[in-house]
């Protein structure tokens, strides 16, 4: 059974999507490669699970996605700014403690980072509709994503932190086996978040 953003969301689905077939495998090892390659692979990894996203919200399959090397750069840049953009207080705040060693700022520090945390899904999916880059820059439009999103948004977060959870199995491969886990953690929560924001604001109803 092909496991796409119509597929009723279960840790078991989310675990499975980047496992699912041979092409989605390779493409998990390459971008696992891509990671030896400092930054660039990481934002090309980015772009790549925009771009697996983008194409299951238009009824294409996900992959291959690994083409178009320019393209995934870009919109690995552009979502890497959005997550800049969100988590700065964040940085304000720590700034503000090292310089007024002030524990207030430490709790702002806390504060934001969790916003930002929760937020950013918010806008991923949404931006990978049609690369509008007003959906990532807009804090109150993602918030309302979440929001309108219902507990759906929460189970999704379950599957991701047990995702994260498991994903350090690899460390005990010699430390190699992480690149392939945190490749396969990163693609199961936007599988897991693109289903929710999918499904309940009928993303792919949007392209047909």
């Amino acid at each position: 059974m092909r496991i796409d953003l119509t597929t009723p969301l279960t840790m078991r689905a989310s675990f499975a999507f980047p496992l699912q077939s041979s092409v989605s495998r390779r493409e998990l090892v390459l971008g696992a490669l891509w990671l030896l390659v400092p930054v660039i692979g990481w934002i090309l990894n980015m772009g790549h699970r925009i771009i697996f996203i983008h194409n299951m919200i238009h009824s294409k399959p996900a992959w291959p996605a690994w083409c178009d090397y320019s393209s995934l750069f870009i919109h690995g840049c552009v979502t890497f700014a959005g997550m800049l953009f969100y988590y700065s207080p964040t940085f304000l705040c720590v700034a503000g403690y090292l310089w007024l060693e002030h524990n207030i700022f430490l709790i702002g520090a806390s504060v934001c980072f969790i916003v930002a945390t929760i937020a950013i899904p918010g806008f991923m999916s949404h931006y990978c509709v049609y690369f509008d880059k007003s959906e990532i820059f807009d804090p109150r439009k993602a918030m309302a994503h979440v929001i309108q999103s219902g507990t759906e948004y929460w189970y999704a977060w379950l599957i991701v932190l047990l995702a994260l959870v498991c994903s350090f199995v690899g460390l005990l491969a010699f430390g190699v086996g992480f690149l392939f886990t945190s490749v396969w953690f990163w693609q199961v929560a936007g599988f897991s978040f693109a289903t929710v924001m999918s499904q309940r604001h009928a993303l792919t109803k949007v392209s047909q």
